[in-house]
């Protein structure tokens, strides 16, 4: 029988990341390209107590729940967007199956097959994705390592009349970079200009290494006193508790968010209502801040250890020091370098990472890779590293 798969799902890429960590299953691979949290410190006793509670209620605990997300838990997030000063209700909150559903049905509600939205370059490769698999135009936005460039941001969207511009200002997903205030309300001010909508991704913005800074999210700039916030955020659990619950969340005007709950809707009815529960019980009854806090002191040790060590073994690249997050980016000093060759060497030496070039929307800088300093325990960081010396030593330096 010949099989007649649809021109969407036929144009949609695979994800590269997974394609990726497929090769590094049941062999001697120390991975640097996943973006996981480290399992040793999923608070794995809490989470448990948290579902114990759950059953207690009874059977009617696992019923069926509303489309837009166990109440008790969006009050439960109001609480915590206040501490980033967004001042929110439970209605202006859509529970999604992590962010990565955020971004997909904030997509489905906006976008038609040719509509334009821009990206930062380079961009989360899962969003890129998202954005091409429903048949839209993704514009690649110049950046630097305080944001997006206004300037160019002002003349694309003058140009392309786009749909909405999709960014990651906090800790991104590839570069790490953390955008400054002026960038951020510069952005603001152009989107708010031109009537264009904001999509804010934030999975990553609560891992900070410096404990002291209160970060402000694109959305909390917007004056309150206006009728029209053009940002929508969108964040998750996957990196502060476990990723196995699968929850995000999306904030916005309760007009967009009713169109984001219909889409829903039709895509999942809600989600799982037994992990919302738990989750709200874990926020209620456990102290995640502290243990963020703790969870971020252990990854910015580890950040350190892999930039030390990439300086010891003299891997050819410069990058910039990341203050939270989850990832480092490299760019190799030989231009002529292609990662995603070096990375098939990588592999038979036992090391992976995902290539920089996955990332770009448009012409792509070839000589770029992304590491993930999370996942690998330290003991193994240094072997990992030594392997990733071992490869550029067969390549021909300009």
């Amino acid at each position: 029988m010949k099989l007649q798969f649809s021109n969407t799902i036929q144009q949609l890429k695979t994800s590269a990341t997974r394609e990726i960590l497929k090769l590094t299953q049941g062999n001697d691979i120390i991975s640097f390209a996943g973006g996981l949290p480290a399992e040793d410190f999923f608070p794995d006793h809490a989470m448990k107590e948290a579902f114990n509670k759950v059953f207690d209620q009874g059977k009617k605990s696992l019923q069926y729940g509303i489309t837009e997300g166990h109440i008790p838990l969006r009050k439960q997030i109001c609480q915590r967007m206040k501490k980033k000063g967004m001042v929110v209700n439970e209605d202006q909150i859509q529970i999604t199956t992590g962010s990565q559903q955020a971004i997909d049905l904030i997509t489905r509600i906006f976008i038609n097959p040719g509509d334009t939205i821009l990206v930062e370059n380079p961009t989360y490769l899962a969003a890129l994705q998202v954005f091409e698999g429903y048949g839209a135009k993704v514009v690649g936005v110049k950046s630097d390592d305080d944001g997006i460039h206004l300037n160019d941001l002002k003349e694309k969207i003058t140009r392309h009349r786009p749909k909405f511009i999709y960014v990651t200002p906090t800790f991104a997903n590839p570069t790490g970079r953390f955008w400054s205030n002026e960038r951020k309300q510069g952005i603001l001010n152009i989107c708010k200009q031109h009537e264009t909508i904001i999509i804010e991704d934030d999975p990553y913005g609560e891992i900070q290494f410096n404990e002291t800074s209160g970060i402000p999210s694109i959305y909390s700039l917007n004056n309150e006193s206006d009728e029209f916030n053009p940002v929508i955020y969108t964040s998750t659990f996957s990196k502060t508790v476990i990723p196995a619950l699968r929850i995000g969340w999306v904030v916005g005007e309760s007009s967009i968010i009713q169109q984001i709950t219909k889409a829903k809707q039709a895509a999942d009815l809600h989600s799982s209502m037994v992990d919302q529960q738990a989750l709200y019980f874990l926020l209620r009854d456990f102290d995640l801040d502290q243990h963020i806090l703790n969870v971020s002191h252990e990854y910015e040790q580890r950040k350190n250890l892999m930039t030390q060590l990439l300086l010891q073994y003299e891997i050819p690249a410069k990058w910039v020091d990341p203050q939270g997050g989850m990832f480092l980016w490299l760019t190799l000093n030989d231009s002529s370098i292609d990662a995603t060759e070096l990375l098939k060497k990588a592999v038979k030496e036992g090391v992976a990472f995902v290539p920089g070039s996955v990332f770009y929307t448009g012409e792509t800088l070839k000589n770029t890779m992304r590491l993930n300093f999370t996942y690998t325990a330290k003991e193994q960081m240094e072997v990992g590293i030594k392997r990733l010396q071992r490869v550029f030593t067969t390549v021909p330096q300009n």
